[in-house]
């Protein structure tokens, strides 16, 4: 199933379908979502420089969001914060088209994009579709989110740019 998703910046109204579907995702611990949360707010802040995102709509309806930023005290790197898209809708592209418009905005600015991800079974299809969209693991930290759940960190380059 193929969906084209309409993508457009977060706003105020996004906040309740925003935390719906990051709790729908499945993956995230309940301690997670307040982050996310304030991610978001942060992220719809007029003025505020730390975060870029958008929301991605599938016929009208919120389908998915993304938040990233340059990473502090780095020269060209940034971090995907969090993507999410509706369960519903896993493997119809929406996921795919959010990566590739962030990846896209941040060409030419960005040399390193990083990717943080849970090392349990759950983040099997998150880390599959980072590593068939060009991503490499950097590292793998064990035990780092609790016993058992090592942190891997996934890595894209971007040509040379004035960074």
């Amino acid at each position: 199933m193929t969906s084209k998703a309409l993508l457009r910046p977060l706003k105020g109204e996004d906040r309740g379908e925003l935390e719906r579907v990051t709790r729908a995702v499945g993956v995230f611990k309940e301690y997670e979502i307040p982050v996310a949360l304030e991610v978001f707010d942060a992220a719809i802040r007029p003025g505020q420089d730390d975060y870029e995102s958008l929301a991605a709509e599938v016929e009208g309806k919120f389908a998915g969001w993304a938040a990233w930023g340059r990473r502090p005290c780095t020269e060209g790197t940034w971090d995907l914060y969090w993507i999410a898209v509706d369960p519903a809708l896993h493997g119809a592209g929406v996921g795919t088209a959010m990566l590739e418009e962030l990846e896209r905005r941040i060409r030419g600015r960005a040399r390193l994009l990083v990717v943080e991800t849970g090392g349990r079974p759950a983040y099997d299809a998150t880390r599959a579709f980072y590593l068939a969209k060009g991503y490499d693991v950097a590292a793998t930290i064990p035990d780092l989110y609790a016993p058992g759940d090592a942190q891997v960190i996934l890595t894209k380059r971007f040509p040379s740019s004035q960074v």
